[in-house]
């Protein structure tokens, strides 16, 4: 136990989106897991509206630079959620190399069998549950042949809760139970996002969101664009890489009670903060 509580931060697998060819190269050796773009733009904006959110206009000459940048990481994409040119942008994006997609803003089973088929195997596929359909439906569609790993994603989430930030979700029993649900099914499971360690400028502690993940027994996150600082050289970028692992281990090897304790006091926090229109570097979904 005390070995895998080790290995946790060390096996944790990160996600950076960006289209910056320099962040990528530094995050490729800093031994970020994946890295890629975001794809996403169908009805995005509606949704988000009077959010912060990842709202990018990535496209297929992002990728191609991406990709020449990395010998470690794999090619990750978030794709359209499903509509008439699905299979087209799925083939497209296997071509200039993705090894991981993942659809986003579903609502059945039958969207995400939809998805499994259009990849057919020649990508790992990854689900992002952030629509309340989904959450109802989350038996079902965890049961759908193909699907081999899931993602919360906390910001949509919120907005469909109609709860103040992506925070108080993140302590919520709802995600609890989507957690349970997902390792029920033995899938890896990704939640959010986290930020640097003691990065201030967050609205909240970060720390406190690093123990969520060992408290959910969630293995993956994206990474916060409080990571996007060309300006940083390549060694803080690695340094701050291995900090974040580094703490993820630590709490790994906390006791249940103190998680639940970070749980609490991570909920405080979220019930007292009101997002601005403008922060960006605080969307972690």
């Amino acid at each position: 136990m005390e070995k895998q509580a080790t290995r946790f931060g060390e096996d944790f697998c990160l996600t950076l989106i960006t289209d910056d060819a320099v962040l990528a190269a530094h995050a490729d050796g800093a031994g970020v897991n994946r890295i890629g773009i975001d794809l996403e733009y169908v009805g995005k904006a509606e949704r988000q509206t009077s959010q912060d959110a990842r709202l990018s206009r990535h496209n297929w000459d992002d990728l191609s630079r991406i990709s020449k940048c990395l010998s470690r990481a794999d090619l990750f994409v978030r794709i359209n959620p499903i509509h008439a040119g699905t299979e087209a942008e799925i083939e497209t994006v296997l071509e200039l190399g993705a090894k991981v997609l993942m659809l986003p803003n579903f609502r059945s089973a039958g969207e995400a069998g939809t998805f499994v088929r259009a990849v057919r195997g020649r990508a790992r596929v990854s689900v992002l549950v952030e629509m309340a359909p989904a959450v109802v439906r989350i038996r079902e569609i965890l049961d759908v042949p193909g699907i081999d790993e899931v993602m919360i994603g906390l910001n949509d989430l919120h907005l469909q809760c109609g709860v103040a930030n992506h925070f108080e979700v993140l302590g919520s029993p709802l995600v609890d139970m989507l957690a349970s649900e997902v390792l029920r099914k033995g899938l890896p499971l990704s939640i959010g996002g986290v930020g640097r360690v003691g990065d201030t400028a967050q609205p909240i502690p970060t720390d406190l969101v690093y123990a969520q993940y060992p408290r959910l027994r969630a293995t993956g996150a994206w990474l916060a664009r409080s990571f996007a600082n060309t300006a940083l050289p390549p060694g803080d970028f690695q340094s701050s890489i291995l900090a974040l692992r580094n703490r993820l281990s630590e709490w790994a090897s906390s006791p249940a009670e103190d998680l639940e304790r970070a749980r609490v006091e991570l909920s405080r926090h979220a019930a007292q903060w009101r997002p601005a229109l403008s922060r960006a570097s605080h969307s972690i979904a």
